[in-house]
């Protein structure tokens, strides 16, 4: 009873953003700018049975599952050494500032320049946008580490592997997961881009395709087929994997 009621504001919610979208698609009054859910299904539902959709789906999710393992695991690592080294932190922070800074665009722009039209450039385009931006929130996090449990964990001899392990990743696990959320959002974006700009597959490389071709509905089956798959990832991987991490503060 707890779980169905717990799902219901999120069944609400996508039936008030499909009514807002009917609504809005009637006062536009042309379908072929705003064309309705049923329209966009239709375009899905013909893509998915050529094998297009599928095809192109995956190269997506490679390149964002790829970007996403390497920038999480260096920005965690690198905003970790970071909120425990001040001296570090003082020198390195100019840095962090300058990669937060330069454009997505840029970024792209000059890998592919450097590094040549292929996965490598494309991976690391994303890598470089995400990264800093992990950095700084794990960063943040370390920096509001508990003191009083960093002293316990010395005092009863806990080795450095268990002190982590017990202490400071539960206490950066909200950190991460926001990083995680707003990583997943932000780089499956980028590589979007990056698949505009230099890729021959992808779901931003169909978009690009149907945009030349005024193909409103299929350019928004490919953008919401992806949506529905970070709405997947969000609610039957991380908010299960979040409330184990955070059983903790319950006990």
């Amino acid at each position: 009873m707890q779980m169905t009621l717990s799902r219901l504001p999120i069944l609400l919610s996508l039936l008030a953003f499909g009514a807002t979208w009917i609504l809005l698609s009637y006062a536009k009054g042309d379908t072929s700018v705003l064309p309705q859910p049923w329209q966009v299904w239709h375009s899905f539902a013909y893509e998915w049975s050529t094998g297009e959709m599928g095809v192109h789906i995956w190269a997506t999710l490679v390149r964002v599952a790829v970007a996403f393992i390497i920038s999480m695991g260096a920005g965690t690592v690198l905003g970790y050494w970071l909120g425990r080294s001040p001296t570090v932190n003082l020198w390195a922070n100019t840095w962090v500032v300058i990669f937060l800074n330069i454009p997505a665009l840029v970024v792209i722009v000059l890998c592919y320049l450097w590094i040549g039209l292929n996965e490598v450039a494309a991976i690391t385009a994303v890598c470089i946008n995400k990264t800093a931006m992990v950095l700084v929130m794990i960063r943040e996090g370390t920096q509001t580490l508990s003191k009083p449990l960093d002293e316990m964990s010395k005092v009863f001899g806990m080795s450095r592997w268990r002190s982590l392990r017990y202490v400071v990743v539960p206490q950066l696990a909200p950190y991460f997961f926001a990083s995680a959320r707003t990583g997943l959002a932000v780089i499956w974006k980028i590589v979007l881009v990056v698949e505009l700009l230099g890729r021959n597959n992808g779901i931003g490389f169909q978009i690009h395709m149907y945009f030349s071709l005024f193909d409103t509905a299929t350019v928004m089956a490919y953008a919401f087929s992806f949506v529905g798959i970070m709405l997947v990832i969000e609610f039957v991987v991380l908010k299960p994997l979040e409330t184990v991490a955070n059983k903790w503060k319950s006990t």
